[in-house]
């Protein structure tokens, strides 16, 4: 009965808490006085603080303001100091913030199924149609933006923080959960109770966004935050090497995460390859599964723009290769590689870090009058003097799906190519992705381009054997607005054309789509197309969203199963399919730690 009258009586402090937080903010906004509300603020602090109890949340992504343990203690500051900079950094928001645009204006980028969730912890569920097939053991996790507070300020659709889906299958049975990435900075935010780390890739537009740069560095000032800690929010992909887990963003280090038996997502924390690697990586780093040997590279506004290097199979990382030969600060996304070469497509996506100090907006740009080009160099290269630049005009290629050599000494690159690039931050509608071929001759450097499909397609994958050999399919969504597609299709790369295709139910989209080997974690020979087509899917109408696996082979890539999710799942990025040799691995792993 105590514990009952406790919490009604904390409720009730909570609700009367955010009204009085709210009617301050309220008189800021109607000028009534700022000192007045500074004044105030103190008193009423102090007065939460007593009544309310802390919560062991996680974080929520409810958008209204909660007090949560940090479980793992972060901030060293005086914690008067931390709420005063929260107040003032809303405070700045609500008074000097200028109107956005839709790409970058929260009420518009986060609606429907762009719109947060909450985790879900380790969940059975349903197979509502069809039957998971008996060699489909393991577990598909995909990654995504899912901020845990209100942006305050802009904020662009490749913002938020990043939250992995889970659908753990093992012998026709179905577990799903979501968890929150716990970054730095997520639990930095997740202690304050409001977002902290101003969204950098959004853009600065105004006094506000300036404001809240100076409050985090007043933050940084006061012993609040350490900038060695990164803060990335590790929400666009996700690679297994080393027998781990990792989620990644391009602007950090990645985070190694485990799957448990159970089925639950737990973050281990940032993995920093013994402090031998810069303070960001690519999202993107390729696994040559016969050596282990892993190939990544990193992006940064000063010069050398690019840095090229490699780890071993045991993670011992090798030497660096800076590119000096790229004379700008290039927005280099994805690279491939092939048995002898990596390959990199500079196209015309440059970063501008100005722009934040002019509140010119986003720090990237767009040089339309750039010729794009590929660059070719060997993956043991210990120079940029070994790179060779071929000059491939209006080739914009954000994601590689594929690259290999064939026996005429020729490098094949199979990619969409990004048309009216100019529009692919502010209104990506506009833009089309045209899945194209090219090939470049080491001997003579000519070139050659071959459109696969003139539809929209985006956000593919191959067998995971194949990467930087030569393979004959690929699996590409169907571009509705990216990362929303409407369907899947097939390519055969040697006929050049499409050989099998599905258009998803009405009101009904999903993602990426992720191949799956029927001889996953097997020894055993299969053709390469014969395996699975995984992705999630979610029901704009119903509000219902379902994890779908399709017949890689069938024509018309019939669905073999659909699961019932206990939740929305919010459209999202890059994902990937663990067998259940990898989860053994991975659980052996983190048990030895």
């Amino acid at each position: 009965m105590h514990s009952l009258s406790s919490s009604l009586t904390s409720a009730m402090w909570h609700k009367n808490a955010i009204t009085h937080k709210s009617s301050l903010i309220g008189m800021a906004n109607s000028n009534k006085g700022f000192f007045k509300v500074v004044a105030q603020y103190s008193q009423f602090e102090k007065q939460i603080k007593q009544a309310i109890p802390t919560s062991s949340s996680t974080g929520s992504p409810q958008f209204s303001p909660t007090i949560t343990e940090n479980t793992m203690p972060i901030n060293n500051g005086d914690t008067s100091t931390s709420s005063w900079v929260s107040f003032l950094t809303i405070l700045a928001t609500r008074l000097i913030n200028p109107p956005l645009h839709p790409a970058v204006d929260p009420k518009v980028v986060l609606m429907g199924n762009f719109a947060p969730v909450n985790e879900t912890p380790p969940t059975e569920c349903s197979v509502v149609e069809g039957e998971l097939p008996p060699s489909l053991n393991g577990a598909y996790v995909r990654n995504g933006p899912n901020p845990q507070h209100e942006p305050l300020g802009p904020h662009h659709l490749f913002e938020g923080d990043g939250m992995l889906h889970s659908i753990r299958i093992r012998e026709g049975r179905a577990t799903f959960c979501s968890r929150y990435v716990k970054t730095y900075k997520y639990k930095l935010e997740c202690d304050a109770g409001v977002p902290v780390i101003p969204n950098i890739f959004s853009g600065f537009y105004g006094l506000a966004d300036l404001g809240r740069c100076f409050i985090a560095l007043l933050r940084f000032v006061t012993g609040q935050i350490s900038l060695a800690e990164g803060f990335g929010v590790a929400n666009t992909s996700l690679a297994f090497f080393l027998n781990t887990l990792f989620a990644m963003v391009e602007t950090d280090l990645p985070y190694a995460i485990r799957l448990t038996r159970e089925g639950d997502i737990e973050t281990i924390g940032r993995y920093d390859f013994a402090r031998t690697v810069p303070p960001n990586m690519t999202a993107h780093p390729k696994i040559d599964t016969e050596t282990d040997e892993i190939f990544a590279f990193q992006c940064f506004p000063v010069f050398p723009f690019l840095t090229f290097f490699c780890f071993d199979a045991d993670g011992r990382k090798q030497q660096d290769v800076p590119m000096f030969s790229i004379r700008h600060p290039t927005g280099i996304h994805d690279f491939a590689i092939t048995r002898r070469y990596a390959v990199f497509p500079d196209t015309q996506l440059e970063m501008a870090p100005m722009n934040l100090v002019m509140c010119k907006g986003m720090p990237v740009r767009f040089r339309l009058e750039k010729v794009t080009r590929i660059g070719i160099i060997p993956r043991y290269a210990t120079s940029d003097l070994e790179m060779r630049w071929f000059s491939i005009p209006q080739f914009n290629a954000f994601h590689i799906i594929n690259a290999w050599e064939d026996d005429q000494d020729g490098v094949n690159i199979v990619a969409p190519n990004a048309l009216n690039i100019e529009n692919f931050f502010t209104s990506i509608e506009k833009v089309h992705f045209s899945l194209e071929k090219v090939r470049i001759d080491m001997k003579t450097g000519k070139t050659t381009r071959t459109i696969l499909s003139k539809r929209n397609l985006e956000l593919g994958s191959i067998h995971p054997t194949y990467i930087g050999k030569k393979n004959k399919y690929v699996y590409m969504a169907i571009g509705e607005h990216v990362p929303k597609m409407s369907g899947v299709v097939k390519i055969d790369l040697e006929l050049g054309c499409e050989v099998a295709s599905r258009s998803y139910e009405r009101d009904c989209f999903g993602g990426e789509v992720v191949f799956v080997g029927r001889n996953c974690g097997e020894d055993l020979e299969y053709d390469e197309d014969d395996g699975f087509v995984v992705t999630y899917m979610h029901n704009e109408k119903s509000n219902e969203s379902r994890f779908v696996v399709m017949d890689a082979k069938s024509p018309t890539l019939d669905v073999l199963a659909a699961v019932k999710l206990p939740g929305r799942v919010p459209y999202g990025f890059h994902g990937l399919f663990l067998c259940e040799k990898d989860l053994q691995e991975m659980n052996q792993v983190g048990e030895s730690k």
